[in-house]
């Protein structure tokens, strides 16, 4: 008897590996966004203490604010306050009523945590140099913890925030080119070393931004 005939076997398909699903963005619950306000807002006051205890100037609104006090004698609340207001605005109509909100919290409680810092915080001896990038690099972070809770402390921060969430530019990058540019005015008030320590500090703060809140890396919201 001949043998029945065999049916070769089919070759097996190579099966492509499903694609990960895209990562659905999980919202902040309200523990979550004040404990990261505090935490980000604490460190930001100690990065500041640094900063004020070396002599050395911060960047941003605070930072424009003192220099048009320097220059026009008008009291720094006042300056500051005026400043603000076009950036709130853009907050609100851009970012939300969510990230205002919070945004205003964060300035109050700064500006508590630095009237008292004096009573939990001294230094007896801070070189310039260290204070200015250990400083920050401290403020850096805290910076860095509001931003990803969608929070700031007003002025620039509100526009680099919004001009990376419109054209993609890293608020990092937004954020050290102001603050670089503020600190260069310094020169007519400051003495020119301080302004160079007060650059560098400018410069650690922002890269901590600049390599860490990037577009889409952070999917929280």
């Amino acid at each position: 008897m001949s043998s029945p005939p065999v049916t070769p076997a089919p070759c097996a398909t190579p099966t492509m590996p499903a694609a990960a699903p895209n990562p659905v963005a999980v919202p902040h619950s309200l523990t979550e966004d004040a404990v990261a306000i505090f935490t980000g807002v604490l460190l930001i006051s100690v990065g500041v203490a640094f900063f004020t205890s070396a002599g050395l100037l911060t960047g941003g609104t605070a930072g424009l604010a003192f220099l048009l006090h320097y220059a026009t004698g008008i009291g720094f609340g006042k300056i500051f306050f005026v400043l603000n207001l076009p950036f709130y605005w853009l907050a609100l109509r851009k970012l939300g009523r969510a990230f205002t909100v919070k945004t205003f919290i964060a300035v109050l409680l700064l500006s508590l945590l630095t009237e008292l810092q004096s009573q939990f915080l001294q230094f007896a001896q801070l070189q310039p140099l260290y204070a200015a990038i250990a400083g920050g690099l401290i403020t850096g972070t805290g910076f860095l913890v509001l931003f990803r809770h969608r929070c700031s402390l007003g002025g620039v921060g509100i526009a680099a925030l919004y001009l990376q969430d419109r054209y993609g530019w890293r608020a990092g990058k937004v954020q050290m080119a102001v603050d670089c540019c503020i600190v260069l005015l310094a020169l007519w008030t400051v003495e020119p070393l301080r302004v160079v320590w007060s650059i560098a500090g400018a410069v650690a703060l922002n890269l901590v931004l600049a390599m860490n809140h990037r577009p889409g890396r952070y999917m929280a919201v």
